[in-house]
């Protein structure tokens, strides 16, 4: 298979609470050290809990925000030396929230033709063509055009987001949370036409959301991230079933289920570390019930085990 997307080292870190001479009061590394590496044509899973780090990782990758540390790569081409247009091409965003990501002010004709100008430069022609392809493909019609986003529902308006995405023709799409602000039976229906353009595009998905039902169903592969850090990765059918992180037995196990009442767990922590002061060695080990004098000596890196499952933890599951 071929490499799209690699990460490496890759970091980001945030000053906070400048005092007077403009020193920071400290810094909160939102992203520690990531190497990824992402296959053409597969859908990656991304998941943990809020403030893991899921979005800022995400904004990185489409160049919304620049890495402290580290490189990316899109089909050998690093991030930092890239034209932004030419990057524009190969990778976009489809936000969580579709009507708020839509410029109020102009007509979703706008908006289509915006990536269409300045990243391919077509004419008014070659531009009308293309949207109409565009609409095609996502089940919209094109009389929607000459209206504002607020006039359309979530589910249309997260369709119209996915189509400026496609205007682009980029072979990355970074999908963050891109069904949770929608009814369940719109979800639906979204889903499969994500599925359905990653089949006749030949599309590369980066799937970050809450809902362990949905990314299992969807990815190929699953990372989870805990305090900033992949913690474990692996295919998306075991990975749930038998985590061997103690992290993902615990997403695992708050995924809420008919007819199961809903409990924290006991007798552990169960908040993220402070970022500002991060404990020292495996930052879970405070919610561990499985830690020992070794995890607080230094982070734990993340071993292969059975070729494309990996772990990082010193007593797995």
């Amino acid at each position: 298979m071929t490499e799209v997307l690699k990460l490496e080292q890759l970091t980001k870190t945030f000053p906070v609470g400048k005092r007077l001479f403009g020193t920071p009061r400290g810094m909160v590394h939102a992203v520690r050290p990531v190497d990824l590496v992402v296959q053409k044509g597969e859908t990656l899973g991304i998941v943990g809990e809020s403030g893991c780090g899921k979005s800022t990782l995400a904004r990185m990758l489409v160049g919304l925000l620049t890495p402290t540390g580290g490189r990316i790569e899109i089909n050998g081409t690093p991030l930092d030396t890239a034209d932004p247009a030419a990057f524009g091409k190969k990778i976009q965003y489809v936000f969580q929230d579709p009507i708020s990501s839509l410029n109020p002010r102009k007509t979703i004709r706008q908006v289509m033709e915006a990536p269409l100008k300045r990243l391919h430069g077509m004419d008014r022609a070659e531009r009308s063509r293309r949207i109409s392809e565009i609409f095609a493909a996502v089940n919209l019609r094109e009389e929607f055009l000459d209206r504002y986003p607020h006039e359309f529902s979530g589910g249309q308006a997260q369709r119209i987001g996915i189509a400026r995405a496609l205007a682009a023709e980029a072979d990355i799409l970074i999908l963050d949370e891109p069904v949770s602000a929608l009814d369940v039976s719109v979800q639906a229906q979204v889903l499969n036409l994500l599925a359905d353009l990653k089949v006749q595009l030949g599309l590369t998905y980066l799937f970050i959301s809450h809902d362990l039902a949905v990314v299992e169903a969807v990815s190929d592969r699953v990372a989870v991230l805990y305090f900033g850090a992949v913690v474990e990765i692996g295919p998306a059918a075991g990975i749930f079933r038998a985590p061997r992180h103690p992290y993902t037995r615990l997403l695992a196990d708050s995924a809420p289920v008919v007819g199961r009442a809903l409990s924290a767990p006991e007798g552990r922590e169960t908040e993220l570390p402070d970022p500002l002061n991060p404990p020292p060695g495996c930052a879970f080990k405070a919610r561990c019930p499985r830690a020992t004098e070794r995890c607080a000596e230094a982070p734990p890196a993340l071993g292969h085990e059975n070729g494309s499952h990996a772990v990082a933890c010193y007593h797995p599951l």
